[in-house]
């Protein structure tokens, strides 16, 4: 005759472990999410009033100087112009929450549009330039760490002082002037999308993103470098080789991941960086990127693009800073689930 089946532990000790994740995972979730909404708010404002306070105006410059006095009070009727601020305020940022980004003065098509063809271009760069980082950014930094105050480790924290001076335009025109002039292996400018053909989109987007991000590259380097010195005098790595846990394991299964925080912070602050440099290496390659539409839309004074870019430039920058937050707590969980009060915590070192 079979044993008894052990009783079954009741509902609330089953559910407890369960309870306390949800108790715990939403603080430093829910603390991010409202600085994120507070910066987007503040930096809203701001864009709008950079629009409100010129003095442009949108009723003279589409109907020209023949215009009446009449014809421009209809016109800024039309475009709400002849509200309160704080009204005109709050009606934008509505529409903008829905997607509704407004219209251009000049050319009449609704900003959304514009920005939803020229976005793709700088994040597809983007996206190109922080792989490039982190790919060039974390080898040369786990190699400089590996041979501490060795010619390699010398040799890395010279080379990457030297490149975090220099400006991406220049990055930009010596790659061109080498590998498009000289070697003739990739092309001046252009763009192509990444749907239409994956290995032309490459060829024309492998030397922006380079000059991008080698700045962020060396950044990393030289943070993470910093970091795994550290992390390897740690008693938990000497403890790790004495029970006969490879090096390979030992690094890339407990420092790189204890390390990597300062670094992946150092990448999360360079994705304004490679956005704003944008503006140039756009220029110097020919991209039709959302740098050369608020370029071209500040030379125009049309208002509601250049609000409209900046609003969804701030946007990208805000959820890859999530993102990043959100990798943290993925690569530390220990430190997610540090009560606010204090209590026992861990180096993070194998068990």
């Amino acid at each position: 005759m079979s044993a008894p089946a052990p009783p079954r532990p009741p509902r609330a000790a089953r559910l407890a472990p369960v309870r306390r994740r949800l108790a715990a995972a939403p603080r430093p979730l829910g603390r991010t999410l409202v600085i994120t909404a507070t910066v987007f708010v503040l930096a809203s404002l701001l864009t709008f009033s950079l629009g409100a306070l010129s003095d442009a105006n949108p009723a003279a410059a589409v109907l020209g100087d023949q215009a009446t006095p009449a014809d421009i009070a209809r016109m800024e009727r039309q475009f709400g112009l002849d509200q309160p601020l704080y009204a005109q305020y709050l009606s934008w940022l509505g529409r903008a929450l829905t997607g509704d980004l407004g219209v251009s003065w000049f050319t009449g098509v609704p900003v959304a549009d514009s920005v939803a063809q020229a976005l793709p271009v700088d994040l597809s760069i983007a996206g190109l330039a922080l792989l490039l980082a982190i790919v060039l950014g974390g080898g040369t930094g786990i190699v400089a760490a590996l041979n501490d105050g060795g010619r390699i480790d010398r040799a890395v924290t010279l080379v990457c002082s030297v490149l975090s001076t220099l400006p991406p335009f220049l990055i930009g025109i010596v790659l061109i002037v080498v590998f498009a002039v000289q070697l003739g292996a990739l092309p001046t400018g252009g763009y192509v999308p990444f749907g239409e053909s994956p290995g032309q989109w490459l060829r024309y987007a492998v030397l922006p993103a380079f000059a991008l991000s080698l700045d962020a590259a060396a950044s990393m380097a030289r943070q993470l470098r910093t970091s795994l010195v550290g992390a390897l005098r740690e008693n938990y790595v000497t403890g790790a080789r004495m029970r006969g846990f490879s090096a390979r394991r030992v690094l890339f299964g407990h420092v790189l991941r204890n390390a990597a925080g300062p670094a992946l912070s150092v990448l999360g602050v360079s994705v304004p960086v490679i956005l704003g440099g944008a503006v140039v290496t756009e220029k110097i390659f020919n991209l039709p990127g959302i740098a050369q539409l608020s370029l071209q839309s500040a030379e125009q004074h049309d208002i509601p693009v250049i609000q409209g870019t900046l609003l969804v430039t701030v946007a990208v920058v805000l959820v890859a800073n999530i993102g990043v937050n959100a990798a943290l707590g993925a690569l530390n969980p220990a430190a997610r689930r540090q009560p606010s009060g204090g209590g026992r915590g861990g180096n993070g070192g194998p068990a």
